[in-house]
């Protein structure tokens, strides 16, 4: 009580100090780096993220492209190559100017040389930079690079993909921001009982937002998903707890003439209430953290740390914003539009076995839609990302003209004899699916003395410990096709050299799929152990909390299974963190109508007239939070142009109804069901040692 007066005796300094913690939180906001490159989340211990070090390291090169050139002269291509050579960061643009002079015949060159850089009218570049893949420089290197090429110009690869998606993500995420504003202000207008509520809320909220986004600094660097998704997500979860608070301090109000001493009360209520609210959805959050794939831990510390400062907001910069516009507040109210649910509540509990019944005949079919769709998933980033976006055109030509649908880099140690290199090379051209294999035992015949071939070329596919070979293959990444061809390679690789090492987009992706099947699983049973025990605690349970995670798991196995029923690809990343986060953030609607049937069981009241007392109590809370989070990400879903942030923005939605649905409908047959067996196995729920009847 002594924190809750001395908020409400501050509340002009809170608000003034809130305000001036802003400007650093800004600054933090503009000056904390976004990573697109969702390869830098592998774990730093696989061979394919060692082999990118080594290649950087030992060769000077990090980043790779192609560029694909239509209907230009040798001569213009070479002062093109020429230009590109001269931007920052570019370190080898390796052409056929590369191997001789531009005014010797091109048919010169060796076939196999010759058939890379050329498919009728168009020719291609290989360009090299000395920065990795999303670095910032990179980004604008290949920024410089369109700039000085024509529309007949093509740039593919990963670099060129991340920096479209980033121009993509800076044009979008301001829109994301004001739709989910917009959408959350409009459903609380609706849902609550006054038409300026809705605007301190989003104040109090978007203050917590802006501080959370700040102190991201500390981090160094985030996701675009986590900066996409951050103030969307938090601003949903976290408006319970404003609802909470307001609720709270108009029931104080009846009691309390003075509005201090009111708000006083309001905000001890609330924050034993919240407090145990948010621990679910925190956890839900860190159970995200569990991933090998430490996209998860960005994502999961970022948010754990946004609902955590939410919390404090909501019990010290909203009730201060409260009093001090106390007034208009009061004289903008209306009547609540939501009715009373007695007759809803009456149904439910009347014809709760034919609910037990359509309950038992849903979760099959869900189950199965849930578990087909995790081997539905697509891992492709250039896939998320729309189709008329200029790396996914300019992958397409290249796919269409030179069947070059990714490019594999072999590492190999330079002890290895050429005769055993050539024998593997050779072996690795007869594979299924590979187009080219270029190495310096490929690219020159064991005839040629190597003091012929040109510096360039010799630094580029040599350095004092490792070779370099580049493996073009006409399988689209994240492909199974292309992932069976990636284990052949390293077999054979591994036959002949057991330091050999294959990097490149397609074997990342390869690992990525592995690392995200395993972490889709640690992170589900992270996620409901965590919530098991909390619900444990919170309830004074055994069965409660088995009850109420199986009700959410329904929901959860409902959402994620329509997307097999309907024929929809989630991106991979979906489904992992949508279980996760629909969990930790619906729960609490379980918990609030348990909560209340306990209390009116204690109470002396039957199983049906608690239950019915829960539900007409527990109902309208509960659409007024679900449509809160529905409305806070539906709008961004339907908006979004990147199927990452689409997908997930959707699952949400729709997992917020679906939840809403299932507490109110499934939840209450369930207590009536297990009633005997809940008060048995629940502290608190026998009286002298008799059974409640």
């Amino acid at each position: 009580m002594k924190f809750a007066k001395g908020v409400v005796k501050s509340r002009v300094i809170i608000l003034i100090v809130a305000i001036s913690l802003m400007i650093p939180c800004l600054y933090g906001m503009l000056h904390t780096r976004i990573n697109y490159d969702m390869l830098t989340y592998l774990p730093k211990t696989m061979d394919t993220v060692k082999g990118q070090d080594i290649l950087m390291e030992d060769f000077g090169k990090g980043a790779f492209s192609f560029v694909v050139i239509e209907g230009m002269n040798n001569k213009d291509v070479s002062a093109l190559a020429e230009k590109i050579r001269g931007i920052d960061h570019v370190e080898t643009v390796l052409w056929y100017d590369s191997f001789m002079d531009v005014d010797i015949p091109m048919e010169m060159l060796p076939d196999k040389v010759y058939d890379l850089f050329n498919k009728g009218d168009a020719t291609m570049l290989a360009i090299f930079f000395d920065s990795s893949t999303s670095a910032d420089v990179t980004m604008e290197a290949i920024k410089n690079i369109r700039s000085v090429c024509n529309k007949d110009c093509f740039v593919s690869g990963m670099s060129a993909l991340v920096t479209d998606l980033k121009a993509l993500c800076e044009q979008e995420e301001p829109v994301y921001v004001g739709i989910a504003v917009a959408l959350a202000a409009i459903s609380m207008m609706v849902f609550l009982d006054g038409w300026l509520v809705p605007f301190v809320f989003l104040a109090s909220i978007g203050m917590a937002i802006v501080y959370n986004l700040g102190s991201n600094i500390f981090m160094g660097e985030i996701s675009y998903i986590t900066k996409a998704l951050s103030a969307v997500l938090q601003l949903a979860v976290t408006m319970d707890y404003s609802i909470f608070l307001w609720d709270s301090y108009n029931e104080k109000l009846t009691m309390y003439e003075d509005h201090k001493e009111a708000m006083a009360y309001a905000i001890k209520d609330t924050l034993t209430s919240v407090v145990g609210s948010s621990i679910t959805t925190v956890a839900g959050f860190i159970a995200l953290c569990f991933m090998t794939f430490t996209l998860g831990a960005d994502l999961g510390i970022v948010m754990a740390k946004g609902v955590l400062l939410g919390v404090i907001g909501c019990v010290t910069i909203l009730p201060s914003l409260i009093l001090v516009l106390d007034k208009p507040l009061l004289k903008t109210r209306h009547k609540p539009i939501l009715p009373k649910q007695d007759k809803l509540a009456g149904s439910i509990v009347k014809i709760f076995p034919v609910l037990i019944i359509a309950f038992l005949a849903i979760v099959g079919p869900a189950y199965y839609g849930y578990h087909s769709t995790q081997n539905e998933v697509y891992y492709d980033m250039g896939a998320c990302l729309p189709q008329d976006i200029e790396v996914v055109r300019a992958n397409k030509k290249l796919a269409e003209t030179f069947n070059v649908a990714s490019t594999h880099m072999l590492l190999t140690d330079s002890k290895l004899p050429e005769k055993e290199t050539r024998e593997m090379l050779k072996e690795i051209e007869s594979i299924d699916g590979i187009q080219k294999v270029i190495g310096m035992e490929t690219v020159v015949g064991p005839l040629i003395p190597e003091a012929m071939i040109p510096s360039e070329v010799t630094e580029m596919l040599e350095s004092d410990n490792w070779k370099l070979v580049l493996i073009n293959s006409e399988y689209a990444v994240a492909s199974d096709a292309v992932n069976e061809q990636i284990n052949e390679i390293n077999e054979i690789v591994k036959k002949y050299d057991q330091k050999g090492m294959l990097i490149g987009e397609a074997p990342c992706m390869k690992d990525m799929i592995e690392t995200t099947g395993h972490d889709f699983e640690v992170v589900n049973i992270v996620s409901i152990a965590a919530i098991f025990i909390i619900i444990m605690i919170v309830e004074k349970s055994a069965l409660l909390p088995i009850i109420l995670i199986t009700v959410i798991e329904t929901a959860i196995f409902i959402n994620l299974g329509l997307p097999h029923y309907l024929g929809q690809t989630l991106p991979f990343i979906a489904p992992i963190c949508i279980s996760t986060i629909q969990l930790g953030a619906t729960v609490d609607y379980a918990i609030l109508m348990t909560t209340r049937y306990k209390t009116e069981r204690r109470n002396g009241l039957d199983k049906k007239e608690a239950v019915k007392t829960a539900l007409k109590t527990s109902i309208n809370s509960i659409i007024v939070s679900g449509m809160g989070l529905f409305c806070s990400t539906f709008g961004v879903a339907l908006y979004s142009n990147i199927d990452i942030i689409s997908s997930m923005c959707m699952l949400m939605a729709r997992g917020a109804i679906i939840s809403m649905i299932c507490v109110i409908f499934i939840l209450p047959p369930l207590l009536l069901l297990f009633d005997g067996a809940i008060i048995h196995t629940t502290l608190g729920m026998k009286q002298k040692g008799e059974v409640l009847s």
